[in-house]
């Protein structure tokens, strides 16, 4: 059923894929779901300062983007990479991909993600590091769309990691999306938007033990299915004392950065603070 419902979505055209995935997140907001419950909560907790008019705005919002990023699941993972290609319709940055030193992509669960990796993979190798399905026939779905050309995929494990570094080594790019919760291994207590949320450290121990570059890496949703932006720019996340939770605090102030120009393309329906506030 979940396969052939990507599959509808990925011979609709953009425009009607994120009206369908408009409706669907309308359908969110106005029902008590769990993800209306978690963006509230997330909302509530990252902007005190905007009034309940205010908030709710942006949850209203944050569904519809929601719900595009459904529909538009279908139509990226369902399409060439060639095709999915085609919808970038502006690209900046590009020129920090050169680079005499080792590159790592930081990739927030923002705008359309999932399209970044293929898309700059039809130029150069990319590995990007990723957690399994637990079901193994959606994992094998899922791995054989994402996997593909000189896309690679590692998997968030100790043989991954490795996977990882020998890309570095090579002088292909690798891609991380470090600001989801990955449990107190390998992870520190850092503060995002004010609030303590459980966060990677992966990103930041490679990056200062390659003396890496970092970019800031995001495809931001324009309106009325016109495509996508594709944004490369660089970031620093190491800083001056060395100390891996400060390079960590400045990754998520990199982060926050960016969702502060369009706070409603993030995925806030993620259980973010989980390990801190709870839900």
């Amino acid at each position: 059923m979940i396969k052939f419902t990507l599959t509808f979505f990925s011979i609709l055209p953009l425009r009607l894929n994120h009206f369908i995935g408009s409706l669907i997140g309308r359908y969110l907001y106005l029902t008590n779901s769990d993800s209306k419950l978690v963006v509230s909560k997330n909302i509530k907790t990252c902007f005190p300062d905007l009034s309940e008019s205010e908030q709710q705005d942006l949850i209203k919002k944050s569904l519809i983007e929601t719900g595009k990023g459904l529909s538009e699941s279908g139509f990226i993972w369902f399409n060439s990479f060639k095709n999915n290609a085609t919808y970038i319709t502006k690209t900046t940055g590009m020129a920090h991909l050169q680079s005499d030193t080792p590159v790592i992509l930081l990739v927030p669960h923002f705008g359309c993600w999932e399209i970044t990796g293929r898309v700059l993979s039809l130029n150069t190798p990319v590995v990007f590091l990723y957690k399994p399905l637990r079901k193994p026939q959606q994992e094998a779905c899922l791995i054989s769309k994402r996997q593909q050309g000189d896309l690679s995929m590692a998997t968030a494990d100790k043989k991954g990691v490795i996977k990882l570094q020998r890309a570095l080594s090579k002088g292909d790019l690798i891609g991380i999306l470090p600001d989801q919760d990955p449990g107190e291994e390998g992870s520190v207590l850092a503060p995002f938007f004010n609030q303590d949320a459980r966060t990677m450290t992966l990103l930041a121990k490679l990056a200062r033990k390659n003396n890496a570059k970092v970019l800031l890496t995001w495809a931001t949703r324009l309106e009325k299915g016109k495509g996508y932006e594709l944004n490369i720019e660089p970031v620093n996340i190491l800083s001056n004392s060395g100390e891996l939770k400060d390079d960590v605090i400045l990754m998520n102030q990199a982060i926050e950065n960016l969702v502060k120009t369009k706070p409603e393309q993030y995925l806030w329906n993620y259980k973010r603070f989980k390990s801190a506030v709870g839900y």
